[in-house]
């Protein structure tokens, strides 16, 4: 797919420390109060927690915190706290575009968080809208294992898929990602199910129109601190760049 950003596969060869587990069950919990809130506390009847849920579950989030999280969206726990969404934009070292969303009850507080992070790494949190215009919204299914690919298109189409992408999970696993308009997702995710694909995860993603190739290893580690930073804040639900980097350069940082 034009303007796919290697981020998202970054992020997959990139082990995540215990320590930063405690994050992201805050993370998921948050997702799964705002669906629940939102859309009400029955899996079955709304398709934004049922995906929230089955992320947090893939996370390893325990069912405990999951069920917990859903009773206090649904106002079975008392008042839940008042997140609210909220996308920030910014540029990162040379220039890169990075979109985040957030889910937060303090919005002074989130600002300020993310602004300290981009100026430790030659960055600069900027105003509403100065890069939004760079990003398309796409829904995404990740299916694990995806078999013929003539028979994935056939059913891709069938459930609305604009194109898909084939990628590797992990180092055993192929696996594909199939693009859709972000109205689509629901009738994609249930379309790829009905035809006993392995989905993984289905959500919306902000996609680069375009990107812009690094070359520099110093933007390049960056840029990586960066986004490392971004995302271990807690009110940060996703960060999204327009960059690329060379596998030999990827490769050597990994190293």
């Amino acid at each position: 797919m034009a303007g796919h950003s290697k981020w998202a596969n970054i992020k997959r060869q990139k082990a995540r420390v215990d320590a930063v587990k405690g994050k992201v069950f805050a993370k998921m919990s948050r997702e799964i109060i705002v669906a629940a809130r939102l859309g009400g506390p029955d899996p079955a009847g709304n398709f934004q927690l049922r995906t929230a849920i089955d992320k947090a579950k893939a996370a390893g989030v325990p069912n405990d915190n999951i069920d917990r999280a859903i009773a206090k969206g649904a106002g079975q726990l008392g008042a839940d706290d008042s997140y609210e969404a909220i996308r920030y934009e910014g540029y990162g070292p040379g220039g890169v575009a990075i979109l985040i969303e957030a889910l937060t009850d303090n919005r002074n507080r989130t600002a300020a968080d993310l602004r300290a992070a981009f100026s430790k790494s030659n960055g600069n949190l900027g105003e509403t809208g100065c890069v939004g215009w760079m990003f398309d919204q796409k829904g995404v299914v990740t299916i694990a294992s995806p078999g013929d690919e003539e028979t994935l298109l056939e059913a891709a189409m069938e459930g609305g898929a604009e194109s898909y992408e084939l990628l590797e999970l992990d180092e055993d696993t192929p696996g594909a990602e199939v693009f859709c308009a972000p109205n689509d997702l629901e009738q994609l995710d249930t379309a790829l199910k009905a035809h006993r694909y392995s989905v993984q995860q289905s959500e919306l993603r902000w996609m680069p129109s375009n990107t812009v190739q690094v070359d520099d290893p110093n933007h390049a580690r960056l840029l990586i601190k960066l986004m490392d930073a971004l995302e271990d804040l807690e009110d940060v639900q996703s960060v999204t760049a327009n960059f690329d980097l060379a596998d030999d350069l990827l490769a050597a940082l990994a190293a």
